[in-house]
């Protein structure tokens, strides 16, 4: 498989990179700082190790949609200038999506992250505050990092790009965090929400890749899209993870959402309905021990049917995005392969 072969050679440079960055907090006077930052991206503490890390899919896209757009005729990987010059974009954005996770635990007092306790969990929010700020820092340090490999353009307007996502990320949590005291939303209110929570970093990531790479214009539109969707899918996806899932696998309760009044799609589908879910839903907040019925209901209202078919829906949209960039080489099919992968997935 070419995304396995892809990720042997792929993934220790990633976590390697990011080591090298993170370690810049490695000093007498900030070494139990550096140490939350090595906690968080999980290489220590108890329960360390992949499971902890995350599967590094940003980094991944950024590297495979460089190399695939990088040479038109499929060598991209054995290059001179190979993937390895666009890992400081690949790093950069990662340890952004980390940043996010950490801000994301404490304002939705998440005490669980991929089934360690969270930072602000051990150390108190304010210093779970700092490992935030600190990932954003060191993201944008190793954003500088590509003016060395390079022309002056091509790595500013990577960095337009990433700055960009990084608001479109920012207005995202707004909405998902003012929803949540919202009774009015409608299913087409869950689209512009999603579309920077989640769309907003993986289609930079794309397009990162497809500029870095040479790209044309048309090209590095399509893999935009490509980003786009894929985003919308993942973040749908999760949401039906969010209920119907094992958190045995996702390392998440399945009732946090409900109990927590989350405003995703099933939620809000189910609202649409204006059968026994909503009602229940109109009496207050939902206590843990109804989880198990309220789900019930909703397979019986049609929501998770509608969910998967959302899934589905920009499933296809991703792929017909990906199709019209025509990725080369073995990263192109890599790509393909990490569609169904991340879309498969159960946690």
């Amino acid at each position: 498989m070419s995304l396995e072969n892809l990720n042997t050679r792929m993934l220790p440079a990633i976590e390697k990179e990011l080591k090298r960055i993170v370690g810049r907090l490695d000093e007498p006077n900030t070494r139990h700082f550096h140490e939350m930052l090595v906690y968080h991206m999980g290489w220590s503490g108890e329960g360390s190790g992949s499971e902890a890390t995350g599967k590094r899919i940003r980094p991944l896209l950024v590297l495979l949609t460089f190399a695939a757009s990088s040479s038109m005729s499929g060598k991209a990987e054995t290059d001179a200038r190979g993937w390895e010059t666009a890992l400081p974009a690949a790093t950069c954005i990662e340890l952004i999506h980390n940043f996010s996770l950490v801000h994301d635990d404490i304002q939705d007092n998440s005490e669980l992250r991929r089934g360690r306790p969270t930072v602000w969990k051990k150390w108190g929010m304010p210093q779970a505050v700092n490992v935030g700020d600190a990932l954003f820092i060191l993201a944008h340090i190793a954003l500088l990092e590509i003016q060395n490999a390079f022309p002056l353009e091509k790595a500013q307007k990577a960095g337009a790009i990433i700055n960009e996502a990084c608001l479109g990320l920012s207005c995202g949590q707004f909405m998902d965090i003012s929803y949540e005291k919202l009774n009015d939303l409608a299913v087409e209110d869950y689209w512009p929400m999603i579309s920077g929570k989640t769309a907003a970093l993986l289609s930079a990531c794309t397009q990162v890749g497809a500029t870095l790479g040479g790209a044309d214009e048309s090209t590095r539109e399509s893999y935009r899209n490509f980003g786009h969707y894929l985003g919308l899918s993942f973040q749908v996806h999760d949401d039906y993870l969010g209920i119907w899932g094992d958190s045995a696998l996702t390392g998440k309760s399945t009732e946090s959402d409900l109990v927590a009044g989350k405003k995703t799609l099933p939620t809000l589908y189910g609202l649409a309905k204006k059968g026994v879910f909503a009602k229940r839903w109109a009496e207050g907040p939902i206590q843990s021990d109804e989880v198990g019925d309220l789900s019930d209901q909703l397979v019986m209202e049609g929501v998770k049917l509608f969910t998967q078919e959302a899934t589905d829906q920009m499933t296809d949209l991703a792929i017909q995005s990906l199709r019209a960039a025509e990725p080369q080489g073995e990263a192109g099919e890599a790509l393909f392969e990490l569609v169904k992968l991340l879309l498969s997935r159960k946690a």
